[in-house]
């Protein structure tokens, strides 16, 4: 009875006064159940520490040797979309004006706060950091993404009318192409990247390709950045691919000023770890839950 009693109060959120009614019992006895369930252990009330956003984001950033982090705490559900105000900040810092190039990545959370919006840049430059994925799903349209983006921003969009992973035979004629050899030489002079970080996965049923990598070709693989795989040391991985991508190289996300990395998700700690190993993240918006299951792994 008394565990009847704790679940109905502490988990369905049921009063004393509901839960005497219920059961048939006056609400003094549901009163002095309560507290025998918590002297017997089968209650336990925890007041965890608080860190403010901005501490952790502080500490986030020198646990992973980046320039610059960003933390929301809001719940995990809706926190992709709440990225969006702190990776506004970050772009309005880095010092992105008319004429630089903003490199857009894909990913669920890139899509997310590309929805929500983009503090206005005029006379930006926005070019996919990848040709397009054979794949329907909404998280893989990154030339959406840059149209999207240029409209916020109030810039100017290139897109790349090509698969991010041709056949050996059509890479080199895709890249002849005026329109798609002028937006790739951008790459070279990108000032900002922001870009979701994966995780390595069996191709599903509707994604199945040769796009997608299996776990087969990628032992040890805790991530990608746009199909750049690495481990959890931040050793870059090869796989069939990546001399067929078109899309930025590791040597050119390296060189940019600030890559920003979206991604939330507890499940994503060991990934977001291995990308800021691997030098193609420098700086970092993410949620607290996310923030704190990564400093935990690091403390391990």
């Amino acid at each position: 009875m008394l565990h009847t009693v704790a679940k109905l109060h502490y988990e369905s959120d049921m009063s004393q006064v509901d839960i005497a009614k219920r059961i048939g019992v006056s609400t003094a006895t549901i009163s002095r159940m309560l507290r025998q369930a918590r002297a017997e252990g089968i209650v336990r009330i925890e007041v965890r520490d608080f860190e403010e956003p901005e501490d952790l984001a502080e500490r986030l950033a020198k646990a992973l040797r980046l320039q610059r982090a960003a933390v929301v705490d809001v719940p995990p559900a809706s926190a992709a979309a709440a990225l969006a105000d702190p990776l506004g900040g970050l772009l309005r810092q880095s010092g992105l004006a008319a004429g630089g190039v903003l490199a857009v990545g894909w990913g669920r959370a890139i899509r997310e706060v590309i929805q929500v919006g983009l503090p206005s840049i005029p006379g930006v430059l926005v070019v996919p950091a990848t040709g397009g994925m054979q794949q329907q799903a909404a998280h893989f349209q990154v030339n959406e993404f840059v149209r999207l983006a240029a409209k916020h921003l109030g810039g100017e969009p290139r897109f790349i009318h090509a698969p991010y992973l041709p056949s050996a035979e059509t890479r080199a004629a895709f890249l002849v192409d005026p329109t798609i050899r002028e937006t790739v030489a951008l790459w070279d002079r990108i000032d900002v990247a922001v870009v979701g970080v994966g995780l390595p996965h069996l191709p599903t049923v509707t994604e199945e390709s040769a796009a997608t990598p299996s776990e087969r070709r990628l032992v040890g693989a805790a991530g990608d950045v746009i199909r750049h795989y690495f481990d959890a040391d931040g050793n870059i991985l090869s796989w069939e691919g990546e001399g067929r991508m078109i899309a930025v190289s590791v040597d050119q996300l390296r060189r940019v000023p600030l890559v920003i990395g979206v991604a939330v998700g507890e499940a994503k700690a060991e990934a977001i770890i291995g990308a800021a190993r691997a030098a193609l993240l420098s700086a970092l918006v993410t949620d607290s839950t996310t923030a704190a299951a990564i400093l935990a792994r690091l403390a391990r």
